[in-house]
């Protein structure tokens, strides 16, 4: 399981043109499922990003978490995370590492899940929709994590 972490001063996810999830500052996160995952690996992604410190204190370090600044989580389903691209001939991303739909909507949901039971609000897109997203990355700050 793989998540793109970013700091945001606001995020919105559209579908079809109409805002289905939006947040103020806090993170948006970009959630990819590979067929290996399990619901260990979707709670310990989801206690990673809780306590993931790229907020500032007030000296301007890094040292305050989406928890504790009262941030929220835009969370948003991509599996081309899990693309590979290392053996191919081509320009074509390979993605079968990624799980199933069936597999991976419900690791998904338990992230999102997860974060919830942790204390932040989470806002998200519709899983295996086309999806617009709309962010302002602050800083920028943007974490590349794996369960």
């Amino acid at each position: 399981m793989r998540a793109v972490v970013q700091r945001v001063s606001r995020a919105r996810v559209a579908v079809a043109g109409e805002t289905v999830g939006s947040i103020g500052a806090g993170l948006c996160v970009l959630v990819g499922v590979a067929a290996e995952d399990s619901n260990e690996d979707a709670e310990r992604l989801a206690a990673k990003v809780a306590r993931l410190r790229i907020f500032e204190n007030d000296a301007g370090k890094f040292d305050l978490s989406v928890l504790d600044v009262d941030g929220e989580a835009l969370v948003v389903s991509q599996f081309t995370l899990i693309a590979g691209s290392k053996r191919q001939r081509g320009t074509r991303p390979d993605f079968s590492k990624a799980a199933s739909r069936e597999k991976a909507e419900p690791l998904y949901e338990a992230v999102c899940e997860a974060l919830r039971a942790a204390g932040v609000p989470v806002q998200t897109g519709i899983f295996g929709a086309r999806m617009q997203l709309d962010l302002l990355n602050d800083g920028p700050v943007t974490i590349v994590m794996d369960a």
